[in-house]
């Protein structure tokens, strides 16, 4: 089980607005994460990450505490071991697509069955910058998938990518979380999208 019960403060458009979270997600369980601009999806998931600290609350995952300020308690980032699909990829610039693979596993038997899920199998010396917005972000899924992590947060992860594309990679990602017993949150604006991959309920941070 995920349990999350935080407060963080935002910079919203029209003024201050303070980000509240209580929920519990099932491990195993694939939830959509939803709202207007500003509400705060991305800073949810970079708050489980490590990566922004919010002012009060707790994050246990499977009863292991990731945050609790008044036990002094705040895990680095590489200590809570959990997948990042950045809105923006973050790819490094001078590294190519195997190379941001092996960065994160040495098990090549793994890096080659994910390079067929996201269809990069005849772009491994290619660089980003030569590499389409779809591929980009289909790297960035699969980089975060190299470390096998429990716990994987996405953020609006299909949005570059065509509908034939989009549909193909979403079935064997569904397939892929289910093998590997694996907890995901995603950020999108569509039900639609995901209909067939998420199965817990949503959650609107409206």
């Amino acid at each position: 089980m995920i349990s999350i019960g935080i407060e963080k403060s935002l910079k919203a458009y029209a003024g201050q607005r303070t980000l509240k979270v209580d929920r519990h997600f099932p491990m195993g369980s694939i939830t959509q994460i939803y709202g207007p601009s500003g509400c705060g999806k991305t800073t949810f998931l970079k708050c489980i990450a490590g990566l922004v600290t919010p002012e009060r609350g707790s994050i246990m995952v499977n009863e292991q505490l990731w945050f609790e300020p008044l036990s002094g308690i705040n895990l680095p980032p590489q200590k809570r071991r959990v997948g990042f699909v950045f809105q923006d990829y973050a790819l490094f610039p001078n590294m190519t697509v195997l190379q941001h693979l092996e960065y994160a596993t040495n098990d090549a038997a793994w890096i080659n069955r994910l390079l067929l899920i996201g269809k990069l199998e005849t772009l491994t010396t290619h660089k980003p910058e030569y590499l389409s917005g779809g591929q980009q972000q289909r790297l960035a899924i699969l980089r975060a998938l190299a470390i096998k992590p429990k716990l994987l947060l996405m953020d609006e992860p299909f949005s570059a990518l065509d509908p034939e594309m989009k549909t193909a990679l979403i079935q064997e990602l569904k397939a892929l979380f289910d093998e590997l017993e694996m907890t995901v949150l995603i950020v999108s604006h569509s039900g639609e999208e995901l209909a067939g991959l998420v199965d817990g309920e949503s959650l609107n941070l409206d």
